[in-house]
């Protein structure tokens, strides 16, 4: 058998036993004595036998595989997230398929159709920052295919999902820039078209009028999620209008960005211009002001998206379920009172 796959004929033909027996007892079923499930096991262990996943999801009506689709990994909130939803699926018994879209909505799309190809369970969705709306996830409801969203949905969305408080959050962050003494205020945003973009774009404005702050249409930048974005967004703000005091960047990766076209701008950090933002990364305690932020539960958003999903697997319940996950306020060496 050199070289072959080991199967449960295999092991049932050394043991002298039926193909169901072995079956039965890899599954720890109840009609099988714990004597032969140890016999079994140990021959299945002896002969390297590895489940055939693919066969099993054709012979069953449940894989017990979830489908995750997240825009990318290296990033401290959806690596927090990815580890939670791996550990919350171990604890079920569930296996996780993950696929990486890299903010790009064709890879995406075809990740839809790869995830349902292999007859996952159901599935995780975080979508991109460039997807416009919601048409390659269709497929996935006319299947009846559990779905959940989290962190990323789309506007006006009926289907499950799981986020935060974006726009309160968000609004407590800037009203405590305020309140520490600045009112020469920038936000550095996200796409419109992005629930997280618009409404912690809402937050910040909701601070701003509440106390009547005037909002300056050359100080909201819009741009994308990361430092890239962060760098453009301040080399061009520079070049066109007056420094503000504080710069409100819509995730770590875009303050980093922002960090790093200071420091070749010339521009220092705290003492010209301070940085707050919504989300952390774990360089945050190393830079020369450690940045007040928005701290996003990842871990948390992660495990209630699993365990929602799962739900709506177990159950077969349709009823759509939308969970906010609070963040809260940390305050830290950027944005003290003045």
């Amino acid at each position: 058998m050199a070289g072959e796959a080991i199967t449960l004929s295999d092991i049932a033909e050394k043991l002298n036993v039926s193909r169901v027996t072995v079956s039965k007892a890899l599954r720890n079923h109840p009609d099988i004595s714990d004597n032969m499930k140890d016999k079994v096991k140990k021959i299945a262990d002896e002969l390297g036998y590895v489940p055939n996943y693919i066969a099993r999801n054709l012979s069953s009506k449940k894989s017990h595989t979830i489908g995750l689709l997240v825009p990318k990994i290296a990033h401290h909130f959806y690596s927090n997230c990815i580890e939670a939803i791996y550990k919350t699926a171990y604890k079920k018994d569930y296996d996780i398929i993950m696929t990486v879209s890299q903010e790009n909505p064709q890879h995406e799309r075809k990740h839809i159709q790869t995830l349902l190809s292999m007859k996952v369970d159901g599935i995780l969705a975080s979508i991109t920052e460039n997807t416009a709306n919601d048409n390659d996830f269709e497929v996935i409801r006319k299947r009846s295919l559990p779905l959940v969203f989290f962190d990323r949905v789309f506007d006006n969305s009926s289907d499950n999902y799981v986020i935060t408080n974006d726009r309160e959050a968000s609004y407590q962050l800037i009203e405590h820039c305020i309140k520490s003494g600045y009112n020469k205020i920038a936000h550095f945003t996200g796409y419109k078209h992005l629930n997280v973009g618009r409404e912690r774009e809402k937050g910040f404005r909701d601070a701003m009028q509440e106390h009547d702050i005037e909002i300056r249409k050359e100080w909201i930048v819009h741009g994308g999620i990361n430092e890239k974005a962060g760098y453009k967004g301040l080399k061009k703000l520079v070049s066109q209008v007056e420094l503000p005091e504080i710069i409100y960047a819509f995730t770590f990766p875009v303050a980093l960005g922002i960090y790093t076209a200071a420091k070749e701008l010339q521009i220092s950090i705290p003492e010209e211009l301070e940085v707050v933002c919504f989300g952390v990364g774990k360089y945050n305690r190393y830079l020369s002001s450690a940045m007040t932020y928005v701290n996003q539960p990842a871990d948390e958003i992660g495990r209630q998206a699993l365990e929602l999903l799962l739900r709506k697997i177990e159950n077969q319940d349709n009823q759509a379920e939308q969970i906010v996950v609070p963040s809260e306020l940390k305050i830290c060496k950027s944005c003290r009172i003045k």
